[in-house]
Parts: structure tokens; C-alpha cells; sequence
């Protein structure tokens, strides 16, 4: 049986945002939004290495996403799971992409001299789901 039920999916191809927990240094859940992508088999998303969600998982790879749906808030999918990989995105070619589906403009306009992107890539372990 897959970790994520069929009519879930449909939120995991959605414009909607992924809460992101992640083990701080003291062992404390630290959460922050993301903008995200399903690749059918991963949860993908994009950090700069200065964030404390990178050190985080680089010290400790498991993670928990909620994702609600943008019609109907009640309806929801939780994935825990664990990084596969981080990858180096030096010419924004992902975080691009995410501005294109959350912004509908083609390159991210937040963007600082200095900051080093990386692709988070998770492995969907566990689910629970409700609506």
C-alpha cells in the first residue's frame, strides 16, 4: 500500500503551502512554511544553507510536512518521513521553478547576493490524513 493514499494527492499537486518541522539543536521542533513540489515519489523544496532548517537536517535528516487543502482546510495530509538527499541548486534552477507555480513569475524575486540554495528531498515514510 503506498504511504499516500490516492485522494490525496491532489493536495500534493496544489498551490498550497508545507509546514516544515524539523529537530532544532536542544531537541525542540522548529516549524516554518515552505513552497513545495511532488515529484510522485518525493516532497521537494528549497532552503539556503544559512537557514536553521539546514542545520537541522543536516544533523538529524527526519522531518514532518502538513499540507493542508487551499479548498477545504479541514481536509489535510501529514508526512513523516526522512531526507533522502539535499542537492545543490546553484543556478536557482528549482527555487525558479517554485516562483513560477507559487508567483506565476519565472525567477525568484527574493533572491540575496550570497545566499547558497539547496533542494531538500524527502521520502514520504509515514501519512495520516483526514477530510
Amino acid at each position: 500500500m503506498a504511504v499516500i493514499p490516492d485522494k490525496y494527492k491532489d493536495i500534493l499537486k496544489s498551490k498550497s503551502g508545507a509546514h516544515v518541522a524539523t529537530i532544532g539543536p536542544q531537541g525542540e521542533p522548529q516549524s516554518s512554511p515552505v513552497w513545495f513540489e511532488w515529484d510522485g515519489q518525493h516532497i521537494l523544496f528549497s532552503l539556503t544553507k544559512k537557514r536553521q532548517k539546514h542545520h537541522n537536517l543536516k544533523r538529524d535528516p527526519r522531518i514532518a510536512l502538513s499540507i493542508t487543502d487551499p479548498k477545504q482546510l479541514e481536509r489535510y495530509l501529514e508526512i513523516r518521513g526522512s531526507v533522502e538527499r539535499i542537492d545543490e541548486d546553484p543556478k536557482l534552477d528549482f527555487i525558479n521553478s517554485m516562483s513560477k507555480k507559487y508567483l506565476g513569475i519565472d525567477k525568484y524575486p527574493y533572491h540575496q547576493p550570497g545566499d547558497e540554495r539547496v533542494v531538500v528531498v524527502v521520502k514520504p515514510e509515514h501519512a495520516t490524513y483526514q477530510g
